[in-house]
Protein backbone atom coordinates (compact mmCIF):
# COMPACT_ATOMS: atom_id res chain seq x y z
CA UNK A 1 0.00 0.00 0.00
CA UNK A 2 1.29 3.45 -0.86
CA UNK A 3 2.61 5.45 2.08
CA UNK A 4 0.47 8.43 1.06
CA UNK A 5 -2.66 6.37 1.73
CA UNK A 6 -1.60 5.80 5.32
CA UNK A 7 -0.85 9.43 6.10
CA UNK A 8 -3.19 10.61 8.80
CA UNK A 9 -4.08 7.05 9.82
CA UNK A 10 -0.79 5.82 11.26
CA UNK A 11 -1.65 6.89 14.81
CA UNK A 12 -4.91 4.94 14.64
CA UNK A 13 -3.11 1.83 13.40
CA UNK A 14 -0.38 1.99 16.04
CA UNK A 15 -2.72 2.71 18.94
CA UNK A 16 -5.07 -0.09 17.87
CA UNK A 17 -2.16 -2.51 17.60
CA UNK A 18 -1.20 -2.10 21.27
CA UNK A 19 -4.77 -1.75 22.52
CA UNK A 20 -4.99 -5.24 24.04
CA UNK A 21 -1.39 -5.97 24.97
CA UNK A 22 1.93 -4.19 25.29
CA UNK A 23 4.31 -4.88 22.39
CA UNK A 24 7.85 -3.99 21.45
CA UNK A 25 8.50 -2.06 18.25
CA UNK A 26 9.30 -4.96 15.94
CA UNK A 27 6.29 -6.91 17.23
CA UNK A 28 4.12 -3.88 16.40
CA UNK A 29 5.46 -3.90 12.82
CA UNK A 30 4.84 -7.65 12.52
CA UNK A 31 1.35 -7.43 14.05
CA UNK A 32 0.36 -4.64 11.65
CA UNK A 33 1.62 -6.73 8.74
CA UNK A 34 -0.18 -9.87 9.91
CA UNK A 35 -3.51 -8.24 10.79
CA UNK A 36 -3.61 -6.42 7.46
CA UNK A 37 -2.76 -9.48 5.39
CA UNK A 38 0.49 -7.83 4.34
CA UNK A 39 -1.10 -4.57 3.20
CA UNK A 40 0.60 -2.59 5.98
CA UNK A 41 4.23 -3.59 5.55
CA UNK A 42 5.69 -0.54 7.26
CA UNK A 43 9.37 0.16 7.61
CA UNK A 44 10.72 0.43 11.13
CA UNK A 45 11.96 3.88 10.12
CA UNK A 46 8.32 4.92 9.76
CA UNK A 47 7.02 3.21 12.88
CA UNK A 48 9.61 4.15 15.50
CA UNK A 49 9.41 7.94 15.04
CA UNK A 50 5.62 7.68 15.28
CA UNK A 51 5.88 5.60 18.47
CA UNK A 52 8.23 8.19 20.00
CA UNK A 53 5.83 10.99 19.01
CA UNK A 54 2.84 9.16 20.52
CA UNK A 55 4.83 8.60 23.70
CA UNK A 56 5.77 12.29 23.94
CA UNK A 57 2.08 13.15 23.57
CA UNK A 58 1.16 10.78 26.39
CA UNK A 59 -0.75 8.35 24.17
CA UNK A 60 1.74 5.54 24.80
CA UNK A 61 4.00 4.68 27.68
CA UNK A 62 7.06 2.49 27.39
CA UNK A 63 9.39 0.52 29.59
CA UNK A 64 12.42 -1.64 29.00
CA UNK A 65 11.83 -5.37 29.07
CA UNK A 66 14.45 -8.12 29.21
CA UNK A 67 12.06 -11.09 29.37
CA UNK A 68 13.51 -12.80 26.30
CA UNK A 69 17.11 -12.10 27.18
CA UNK A 70 17.15 -9.13 24.82
CA UNK A 71 16.55 -5.63 26.05
CA UNK A 72 13.50 -4.21 24.24
CA UNK A 73 11.31 -1.15 24.70
CA UNK A 74 7.71 -2.28 25.17
CA UNK A 75 4.87 0.13 24.42
CA UNK A 76 1.46 0.15 26.07
CA UNK A 77 -1.63 2.29 25.62
CA UNK A 78 -2.26 4.94 28.29
CA UNK A 79 -5.64 6.25 29.46
CA UNK A 80 -5.08 9.27 27.20
CA UNK A 81 -4.19 6.86 24.40
CA UNK A 82 -7.48 4.99 24.84
CA UNK A 83 -9.40 8.25 24.50
CA UNK A 84 -7.33 9.22 21.47
CA UNK A 85 -7.92 5.80 19.91
CA UNK A 86 -11.69 6.16 20.33
CA UNK A 87 -11.53 9.62 18.73
CA UNK A 88 -9.32 8.35 15.87
CA UNK A 89 -11.75 5.49 15.21
CA UNK A 90 -14.70 7.86 15.08
CA UNK A 91 -12.85 10.23 12.79
CA UNK A 92 -11.82 7.39 10.47
CA UNK A 93 -15.33 5.99 10.40
CA UNK A 94 -16.69 9.39 9.39
CA UNK A 95 -13.99 9.69 6.71
CA UNK A 96 -14.68 6.21 5.33
CA UNK A 97 -18.43 6.87 5.12
CA UNK A 98 -17.79 10.13 3.27
CA UNK A 99 -15.43 8.43 0.80
CA UNK A 100 -17.97 5.67 0.20
CA UNK A 101 -20.73 8.25 -0.37
CA UNK A 102 -18.64 10.11 -2.92
CA UNK A 103 -17.16 7.08 -4.68
CA UNK A 104 -20.38 5.06 -4.73
CA UNK A 105 -18.85 1.98 -3.13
Amino acid sequence: MRAEVLKGHLDLLLLATVEHEPLHGYAIVETLRARSGGAFDLAEGTVYPALYRLERRGRLASAWSTGTGRRRRVYRLTRSGRKALAAEREQFSHFARAVEAVSGT
